[in-house]
Formats: structure tokens, C-alpha cells, sequence
């Protein structure tokens, strides 16, 4: 009788899933926190509304027939004049900004979209898992959307690659509508030869690794799929690690571990790649023709400072704030002083407006 290839199987997939886990940070962290989670419990929190917070949905099909779920909260008339438009991260999906869109309801028309294969948008093809087409769908959102007026645009992390990749595309709509632009917790490009706060030289090792161990774990989703949640001191490690800089509640973890395991896993490695290969430096001048708010955790592993100081460097007089003790999913971890920051640029875009507007009339 052949031997039982179960255990080897489980073993394999549980090594790729570390390996993956190492490359990809917060995401493959927080899949195994639901482990921890489910195991731990814990009491409910002011957080226990997380992601609850529903708007008007629409549906956005892109021009290769990717179907994506959009909602929009309007504002009341005075202030439905200008619309912001948030681009949620890597595995995570619209309902990652609560608390930004908690804060910035009724001072602005808000659009959130769930990127492609992620949340409540459909499965889309695997070879458009780029991020040149991300940057193609916020542009195709903005069109059937917010078609005409002023915009403020958001993004956190892989979402902040989105807007880089539109401001590469579209050069025109940022002298033209674009009046700021936040970039949270992300990068312009030279992700492969990142630490990931590990020894000097480990994390360069996983990126290299990374094409093949995503291209695996790919392969093995459904596999995959029933094992990443078994290795609770792992996902213990990883959460910490990579996806808060300080305590954060078990509500959160939670609720970040449940947009992550929305997402299924060959889409995560899927994107992986793509990521690693994203560059934008050249671009950012685009940049210098809006009030851009850059934001960092001090703590981020995945995107630390230094990727923030090159963008300021790329784009003289944006404004720069760098939040202590706070990790890549500063956004939920710190989102009080994200909240302040999107607040204060919201109040300069508007200013900007009214300038522009009093011009034109002179």
C-alpha cells in the first residue's frame, strides 16, 4: 500500500505558507490571527463595529470585464462638490477604512471601491493581478462614479501604489481635477530589496524567493486554503510583526484576519509579484501639482520610513508625517491621527478650490 501522502502534503504547504507568510508581511500574518482569535476570544471593544459602516453600492465593470463593488456615501449639497476617492491594501477590502470613514462622512462626497479579486468584487483573471491595472480600474471608478468635479484621492498601501500607477496613466486628471492626494504606509518602488525587519540580508533572501514560493502557493490554493490556519504561534508572530506596531485589540486583529481570509490565497500570491515589481519613482513629478499628504508608522516592517522619506524627496513640499508607535496597519492601529491628517488636507484641498475659484471669477 502506497504511504499516505497527507502528511507531507500538510507538511509542504505549512512551509510554503511560512515562507509566503515572510515575503508577503501583513497579509499571510494576519490570515493565521484568525487561528489565534478564534482560539483566544476576547472581550467586545469599542472596535466591535469595525467594517459595518455600509454606503450607497454601486457596480463598476472595467473595460476586461472585471465586476467591482463600489459604495458611496454622499455629502450634504454644500459639501457634495468635491469627491474623495480611498484605494484599500494588499488583501484587504473597503471596509479596512472605518475609521476614516467614520471621521470624514458628510465633509465630502466618499467613494470606496473593493479592488479586483478582493472583498465583494469579483474574481478577475489571474494575469491582470498587476498593479498598472489597479491603477486602470481607479481610473475607470472615477469615470462611471465622480465623472466631473474636484477629487481628493486615498491610498494605503497597495492602494497607494494605485494612485501612483493612475498619476502615471492620467498625468492630465492631476493637473486638472486631482488637488491632493494621500500616500499611507506605502511605497514607489524597491519593495524586493526591503528587510522586512529581519537580520541584515534575510529579507532580501525571501523576496528572491518569493515569485517561486507565490507561483507554489498558487498552485496549491485550495490546499492551502484549509492549512493556514493551524499554526497559531505563527500567526501570532506575524501579526505583531507586521501588521501593528503596537498592541492593538483582539477586535482588530480579528477584524483584519477577516479581510484577509476573504481573499483567497492564490490571489494573495498572485499579487505578490506584482508588488515587488512595482515602480513609480519616475512618476512621482505628477505628484508636485497637488497638496500630498505623506504617512508612515514608524514601526511598519513592510513599508518602513525610508520608502516614505524617498517619496518626500521625489516630491519637494509635500507634507510628511511619521506616526510613533505605530505599525503597517496604521490606518486602524493610530487611526486618530490618520483621521487629523486626512482632516487638515481635506481642509487645504478645499482651500485650494476656493482659491482657484476666486481667480477665475477675478
Amino acid at each position: 500500500m502506497s504511504p499516505d501522502p497527507t502528511p507531507a502534503l500538510r507538511l509542504a504547504g505549512r512551509g510554503l505558507l511560512a515562507a509566503g507568510a515572510l515575503a508577503a508581511g501583513a497579509a499571510l500574518g494576519a490570515l493565521a490571527e484568525r487561528s489565534v482569535m478564534r482560539s483566544v476570544g476576547g472581550e467586545e471593544s469599542a472596535d466591535s463595529e469595525l467594517g459595518q459602516l455600509r454606503g450607497d453600492p454601486y457596480v463598476v465593470t472595467t473595460h476586461d470585464g472585471a465586476v467591482l463593488h463600489v459604495e458611496v456615501d454622499e455629502a450634504p449639497e454644500a459639501d457634495s462638490d468635491l469627491t474623495i476617492v480611498f484605494c484599500h491594501g494588499y488583501a484587504l477590502s473597503l471596509d479596512s477604512w472605518h475609521f476614516q470613514r467614520s471621521a470624514l462622512r458628510g465633509r465630502a462626497r466618499l467613494v470606496f471601491y473593493d479592488q479586483r479579486s478582493h472583498g465583494r468584487s469579483e474574481r478577475a483573471d489571474f494575469d491582470t493581478h498587476h498593479v498598472d491595472q489597479l491603477g486602470l480600474d481607479l481610473y475607470e471608478v472615477i469615470t462611471a462614479i465622480a465623472p466631473t468635479g474636484p477629487l481628493m484621492l486615498v491610498g494605503h498601501s497597495m492602494g497607494g501604489m494605485t494612485v501612483m500607477a493612475l498619476a502615471d496613466q492620467h498625468p492630465e486628471l492631476f493637473t486638472e481635477r486631482v488637488y491632493g492626494v494621500a500616500l499611507i504606509a506605502t511605497s514607489a518602488g524597491g519593495l524586493a530589496g526591503g528587510e522586512l525587519g529581519l537580520p541584515a540580508g534575510i529579507g532580501p533572501m525571501f523576496h528572491r524567493l518569493a515569485p517561486s514560493v507565490a507561483a507554489a502557493l498558487a498552485a496549491r490554493g485550495p490546499l492551502i486554503d484549509r492549512l493556514r490556519w493551524n499554526d497559531t504561534d505563527l500567526g501570532l508572530m506575524l501579526t505583531r510583526m507586521y501588521s501593528f506596531g503596537s498592541s492593538a485589540t483582539d477586535q482588530a486583529g480579528r477584524f483584519v484576519a477577516g479581510m484577509v481570509a476573504a481573499t483567497p490565497i492564490d490571489v494573495v500570491a498572485e499579487f505578490l509579484p506584482a508588488l515587488q515589481d512595482h515602480d513609480k519613482r519616475d512618476s512621482l513629478t505628477v505628484l508636485e501639482n497637488v497638496e500630498l499628504l505623506v504617512m508612515v508608522g514608524d514601526a511598519d516592517r513592510l513599508t518602513p520610513p525610508g520608502y516614505s522619506d524617498e517619496i518626500i524627496a521625489l516630491v519637494p513640499g509635500a507634507e510628511y508625517v511619521v506616526v510613533h508607535d505605530a505599525g503597517h496597519m496604521v490606518t486602524l492601529e493610530k487611526h486618530e491621527e490618520v483621521d487629523d491628517a486626512l482632516l487638515e488636507l481635506l481642509a487645504r484641498v478645499r482651500r485650494d478650490i476656493a482659491h482657484e475659484a476666486d481667480g477665475s471669477v477675478a
